[in-house]
């Protein structure tokens, strides 16, 4: 839920003429594309395979932020290529592919370019190692890092790019692979991951090495790591799911507030479950590092929470965000970043449940608040959710007006088939990428309702929608389109509870 760096219209215009295909020319293997086709990020991903796999072997220093690694990553070539690029900023040693050495070259910002020995095959699967160390704080793309040094180590997290800074990847989230990361740190130090801890152990004298496994699928932007003096905290959620929640040693006043929000993740867990339906990964948690940062990130089962979110006291709303983003945005995600209404307008709109079950306002009564508090001529109303531009990327109008949608949405079509879309959606696309459009079909087949003028309005339509769009007024009781339930037990019974 975090962006920094912004691609110029230069650096498209040199894209598009990096990227020109030599198969117009008839020739044989040619190179794969320095982007994946975004128009948000044009050199963000590359085109030419598919990685299903990385296996990371790291280590690192704390006192001095180094890092060095070994990166093995698994691929299948979708064209014949001469050669293809990963994304990646720190300094690279050697590469080889299949097992032979390879050469390679650097562009633009964090492009490695590869050129193996022997071309690769349409359909061929291979692999890539590379060694490679730098000090990622001292990395910048852009006059950027999105490696934050902590007062005992350092943390990779950040939206939509965060990889290139401790790990070589395709880095765009159509993309997803699964995951071995083994870290070795000093004695004394802890290492939290995405995933499951498989094993830790000594790794010579005065280390110790801890390796995590992500055996879903999962996006580049999503993976994290952090290194430093922890607390971990183990638990499970009532439907059995392991809870690992880890919070630096150096939070200070922050520690109280930090804990008893972040120690509610097996409750929401379960509760979310009752919303969305079964939870999509093996275990779940989040971390709290001394980073001095505000901002949260839904990294895949382990939530980034920077220590700044809970200086003014517990903040419960931001772990039920980063939590929903589990089914909406890390089981099913983008298929390109103009699609991130399907990961913040959701995750928005499920903190509003939450406050509708605490009793602490219901998902209407909000959505009245925000949409009164936006005069007709504010900026917020020029965003446009299904296409907000990479610089709005992360407005507030994509969260907020996002979430309104959902509420327009389901003040359309009844509570019955809303919350049947909501669980319905990420059950039938798990573990893969989705497009806004697909989403809208979606909701027109399960309510069997035309709506293609109510997501025009809220999602495309850059002005204010009447307060009618809105909806919310009381329905014909034996209508589906009913005024909202009067309690979350009434919401509960109309679409059904869960349990694993």
């Amino acid at each position: 839920m975090r962006h920094r760096l912004i691609v110029t219209g230069a650096v498209v215009a040199a894209l598009a003429l990096t990227v020109t295909p030599a198969s117009a020319t008839g020739a044989g293997p040619e190179p794969g594309a320095p982007g994946a086709g975004d128009s948000y990020y044009p050199d963000y991903g590359n085109g030419g395979y598919d990685v299903s796999h990385y296996d990371l072997g790291l280590k690192y220093r704390p006192k001095t932020d180094e890092l060095s690694g070994t990166a093995t990553v698994l691929a299948k070539a979708t064209k014949d290529l001469s050669r293809f690029n990963l994304d990646f900023a720190l300094d690279v040693e050697e590469v080889r592919v299949n097992g032979r050495k390879a050469k390679t070259a650097t562009s633009g910002a964090h492009e490695l370019e590869i050129t193996p020995a022997k071309p690769l095959t349409e359909g061929e699967h291979f692999s890539v190692v590379v060694r490679y160390s730098g000090v990622p704080s001292e990395v910048e793309v852009d006059g950027y890092t999105s490696w934050h040094r902590t007062p005992d180590g350092g943390v990779a997290a950040n939206e939509p790019e965060a990889a290139w800074w401790w790990f070589p990847s395709n880095d765009h989230p159509s993309d997803k692979a699964t995951y071995d990361i083994a870290v070795t740190v000093p004695e004394g130090y802890e290492t939290i991951s995405n995933g499951d801890r498989v094993s830790k152990g000594p790794a010579g004298k005065g280390w110790v090495r801890s390796s995590w496994r992500s055996a879903q699928p999962q996006t580049t932007y999503l993976a994290t790591l952090a290194v430093g003096k922890f607390d971990v905290t183990k638990s499970r959620t009532d439907s059995g799911i392991p809870v690992v929640n880890a919070y630096s040693r150096r939070l200070g006043d922050e520690d109280g507030s930090a804990r008893a929000s972040v120690e509610r993740t097996a409750e929401i867990t379960d509760w979310l479950q009752t919303v969305f339906g079964d939870y999509p990964f093996s275990s779940v948690g989040g971390y709290v590092p001394a980073t001095g940062e505000g901002f949260a990130l839904e990294t895949q089962t382990r939530p980034f929470y920077g220590n700044e979110r809970f200086k003014r006291g517990t903040d419960v709303s931001v772990v039920v965000h980063e939590l929903a983003h589990q089914w909406y945005g890390d089981s099913v995600s983008v298929r390109r970043w103009r699609d991130i209404w399907l990961n913040e307008g959701f995750a928005s709109y499920a903190s509003w449940l939450w406050s509708e079950k605490e009793g602490d306002g219901t998902a209407q009564e909000i959505a009245d608040e925000v949409y009164g508090s936006h005069p007709a001529g504010d900026e917020f109303w020029k965003v446009k959710p299904a296409d907000p531009g990479a610089k709005n990327q992360f407005h507030d109008a994509v969260y907020d007006r996002g979430a309104m949608a959902l509420q327009a949405l389901r003040n359309k079509i009844g509570d019955k088939s809303f919350f049947k879309i909501l669980k319905g959606w990420p059950t039938e696309h798990r573990g893969g990428n989705a497009r806004v459009e697909e989403f809208e079909k979606y909701a027109e087949k399960v309510s069997g309702k035309s709506l293609s003028s109510l997501f025009d309005t809220w999602l495309r339509t850059p002005a204010k929608p009447s307060k009618a769009a809105l909806g919310g007024e009381r329905q014909d009781a034996g209508s589906d389109e009913r005024k909202r339930p009067e309690s979350w037990e009434e919401i509960q019974a109309v679409h059904g509870a869960h349990r694993r």
